[in-house]
């Protein structure tokens, strides 16, 4: 007796381990040599996209090295594409399930189509059968019986109808609910496609930025490092960190010295680095330059654009090239500067001049920072009214 009611219970106590494991088991999550296949599952898609985030998060917080940098690069751009992935099979998924509600609208419409007509056809018959009275029924009965036939007939007219119009008021809501439907889906389509437009767009700037990394770098590490001293000291002099000598009082236009030659402290090559100061802040140079032609190096798209639309002269004679534009350009979205924009425009004169001019009225300092155990030299002219100009990898005379 005994054995008849512990076997029971046992194999009961048995079977909730056994669910109990199986629903605490743990799903394996993707890892990262999963994440970056090429032929990713698509139920792995959103999964993947979180484990590459933590990546690149993690990437960004690593001391700053070529290497590190690339992988970065690498990893940002598989999680664009993605997301790329992701945006296209909700797409896709949308598309589907909108084609499914037109059918779905589609024999709605036919529905509702067919309930009028037969709803028409019963309110003339309903009107015709209401001029017959109770007494006209009797009078053309055969006999009791046919009577109440009658009137059980007529009870089921009656109660069909109400049926057809319950039946057609459902389908005029459910034709309603479905077109609502079909509008929201859309939208989301709409709003995947920017999104997806985005992406795209994001993507070809990641691979531009990769692109000028290495072309900038020529991938190799001491010249990356080189760079990257060389915008932690274009930093530095922006927010005050350099040493200042006053030498002179200057007019507009005149030469206030020359573009170092070649190779100089934290610079790679002949440039000149221009900024624009005012009470503190820093400024578009764009805003204050005049309109002249200049030519990009080696192009736009690894320069960055720009467009000079003020009253100003330029600081170097033509013909101008334009190494590196104002704002966040690919070099600065590459990490260069640690997040911070370019703060100037970096060009050179393509003829082989070197004179630095000033453009605008003040006076003339002399200032140096360290960079990378060198000195980086520059020119500031303080225009007195707030506004402050600076001329980096410029000695100043």
């Amino acid at each position: 007796m005994l054995r008849k009611i512990l076997l029971p219970a046992i194999f009961a106590v048995v079977s909730l381990l056994i669910l109990g494991l199986s629903i605490t088991r743990p799903i394996s999550a993707a890892s990262l040599e999963e994440c970056e296949k090429e032929d990713l599952p698509a139920d792995k898609i959103s999964e993947c996209i979180e484990v590459l985030s933590n990546k690149v998060s993690e990437l960004g917080e690593q001391k700053k090295t070529l290497a590190s940098q690339i992988a970065q690069f690498d990893s940002q751009i598989h999680l664009t594409q993605l997301k790329i992935a992701d945006a296209q099979a909700t797409i896709d998924k949308l598309e589907k399930e909108i084609g499914v509600l037109g059918f779905r609208i589609g024999y709605i419409t036919d529905s509702v189509e067919r309930l009028e007509t037969l709803l028409k056809q019963r309110i003339v018959a309903t009107y015709q059968q209401s001029f017959v009275s109770n007494l006209e029924l009797i009078l053309t009965s055969k006999d009791f019986s046919d009577f109440v036939l009658r009137v059980q007939y007529l009870k089921q007219v009656q109660e069909n109808d109400r049926k057809i119009l319950t039946n057609l008021q459902e389908s005029r809501s459910n034709y309603a609910n479905e077109k609502d439907e079909r509008e929201e889906k859309q939208a989301a389509i709409e709003e995947n496609k920017e999104k997806l437009l985005g992406l795209k767009t994001s993507l070809d700037q990641q691979k531009v930025e990769k692109q000028v990394l290495l072309s900038r770098t020529q991938s190799d590490e001491s010249r990356y490092q080189r760079l990257l001293a060389q915008a932690q000291a274009e930093l530095a002099v922006a927010f005050g960190g350099g040493q200042e000598t006053f030498l002179r009082d200057v007019k507009v236009g005149e030469k206030i010295g020359n573009v170092i030659s070649g190779p100089s402290a934290c610079s790679t090559g002949t440039h000149l680095h221009f900024e624009v100061h005012k009470n503190g802040s820093i400024e578009d140079p764009n805003n204050y330059l005049s309109s002249t032609s200049f030519q990009y190096a080696p192009n736009e798209s690894e320069a960055g654009s720009i467009n000079p639309h003020g009253s100003w002269p330029w600081p170097i004679d033509n013909p101008i090239n334009i190494s590196q534009g104002f704002g966040m350009t690919p070099y600065a979205r590459s990490g260069a500067y640690n997040g911070n924009p370019h703060f100037g425009i970096d060009m050179y004169n393509s003829g082989g001049a070197f004179a630095v001019k000033a453009t605008n009225d003040g006076k003339l300092y002399g200032g140096s920072v360290g960079c990378g155990g060198r000195t980086l030299y520059y020119g500031k002219v303080d225009g007195g009214d707030g506004l402050k100009t600076y001329y980096l990898h410029t000695v100043p005379n």
